[in-house]
């Protein structure tokens, strides 16, 4: 697209997320792949998966080339509304839901085995050893 280019808001780009209709924000520009989900390396499932957020962290860590920056170009229909993007949201690991119960269970038996396991393995020991001494 030759000439001025459009701004656009974050919630307008992140409708714009299923295969036929696919756009990215990367470093501020707003990106429609839509034409090169086919013909991605790492398939159209790694485009999908970075739809509806900034996508500049994840561009930059997969260390793309210079072609492929360069090919972006093609692409890029405009630019994003810096104010319309939310916070950063961090990742919370879901917590495990062990019954306290159960857990406890776990404990006790993992601890009389690391008892019992030492003292199974000396006797064997010196039963082989009495057997041995004794033919």
């Amino acid at each position: 697209m030759a000439g001025e280019k459009k701004v656009f808001g974050f919630q307008e780009v992140a409708k714009h997320n299923v295969t036929k209709d696919c756009w990215l924000v990367i470093d501020g520009k707003v990106y429609d792949v839509t034409p090169f989900m086919d013909e991605h390396p790492g398939g159209d499932e790694v485009l999908l998966a970075v739809t509806g957020k900034d996508a500049t962290s994840d561009f930059e860590d997969i260390g793309h080339s210079e072609s492929a920056k360069e090919m972006m170009e093609k692409y890029h229909i405009g630019e994003i509304d810096a104010s319309t993007i939310p916070a950063k949201r961090t990742f919370v690991a879901p917590q495990q839901q062990v019954a306290q119960g159960q857990a406890k269970d776990n404990d006790l038996l993992i601890k009389i085995l690391q008892f019992l396991v030492p003292i199974l393995i000396l006797g064997l020991a010196f039963g082989i050893r009495h057997y041995a001494k004794s033919v």
